[in-house]
């Protein structure tokens, strides 16, 4: 058997049969560190209880403007995400779950018809594919087919990372948005310690070192990741404390743009409006850890933003005034908190 399987099968006997419900996580990498918007809320409570048992995410990595949207999401369990986005995207859109535990897909088909009724649509809009993440060409997946790719705490399981991104950059559409939340860690994993079952499953042994993953980024052309928000991880467990605490871990949600941007934060005296037309977000929009877009005021932007803004599924909620005709230079485009935050790509 080789390591790629061992792994595998590892994370499939921890998700399938070790764990029973979000209670038996031994730390906190798989649950949320961020409080959960309102709208969002609302529609949990109509998610059915066994599908919310089930979760064993690490935020909420749903973006917003989602409507009549195709969304995948990898590692989607017992589907709890999937539901969420079900009724967000409505009965124009499309939602497809992948997951390669046959434990939690069960769970997870076995409401879908749950589901369809409590969101009022005559038909279901999501479907769960068993599979793995790295080889979505397997399931039927075209390129360029997907508007947003999710992911809630389970790229860091793969055994192969750099494929699973390069999955995921293949089946987005130029201008789609990759939005996942998931486990980093401050420095390499010790690598006697990342074959362990229970530090892989609980997030760990696999998390990725944040400056690996920049330069994995890079490789496969994003030059610039935005940072959405992020917290340190807590090792509540003592004895996977005494066992891995020389590591620091933190939870982040992140997000990328499958669009052409530039390693750095450029200068074209570029303006951004934000018109308040989302519905969830009236007075101010977050893109990232430092950019809050409030409505109706002007914000200077680099050109990566400014893209990210009108080249993307956004662009009808922003007025950005200007074009790269002229350059100015460098632009200081900083995090809020750039001694905790995961480098950003061309942001830091």
């Amino acid at each position: 058997m080789t390591a790629t399987q061992t792994t595998l099968e590892q994370v499939q006997n921890y998700y399938g049969t070790v764990l029973q419900s979000s209670q038996d996580l031994k730390t906190g990498a798989c649950c949320s560190t961020q409080t959960m918007p309102t709208y969002l809320r609302e529609i949990v409570r109509q998610i059915h209880p066994e599908v919310q048992e089930k979760f064993y995410g690490c935020g909420s990595p749903i973006p917003q403007v989602l409507e009549g949207a195709t969304v995948l999401d990898l590692g989607c369990g017992s589907g709890r995400d999937c539901f969420i986005l079900s009724r967000l995207v409505g009965p124009t859109g499309r939602v497809i779950g992948v997951d390669m535990t046959e434990a939690q897909l069960a769970v997870a088909r076995g409401h879908v018809s749950y589901h369809t009724r409590q969101f009022g649509y005559e038909q279901p809009n999501v479907e769960f594919l068993q599979g793995y993440i790295e080889n979505l060409a397997s399931l039927g997946i075209a390129s360029a087919s997907v508007d947003i790719v999710i992911s809630n705490c389970v790229l860091n399981l793969s055994p192969d990372k750099e494929r699973a991104f390069a999955e995921i950059f293949r089946v987005l559409k130029p201008g789609g948005e990759l939005f996942f939340s998931d486990v980093f860690a401050g420095r390499r994993v010790p690598p006697s310690l990342t074959t362990d079952p229970v530090l892989r499953g609980e997030c760990l042994a696999g998390a990725l070192y944040t400056e690996d993953f920049r330069r994995l980024m890079a490789r496969l052309g994003c030059l610039d990741y935005r940072v959405v928000a992020g917290s340190p991880v807590a090792l509540n467990d003592p004895q996977v404390a005494e066992c891995i605490g020389m590591v620091d871990f933190y939870s982040y949600t992140i997000r990328a743009f499958k669009l052409d941007l530039e390693d750095r934060c450029e200068d074209y005296g570029q303006v951004a409006y934000y018109l308040g037309t989302i519905p969830e977000a009236p007075h101010s929009f977050l893109l990232d850890d430092h950019h809050l877009f409030k409505t109706g005021q002007p914000h200077l932007v680099c050109g990566n933003t400014a893209a990210m803004l009108s080249e993307t599924r956004y662009h009808r909620h922003f007025r950005v005034v200007g074009d790269r005709s002229i350059h100015f230079g460098l632009f200081d485009c900083a995090p809020a908190t750039p001694s905790t935050a995961i480098p950003g790509g061309a942001c830091c």
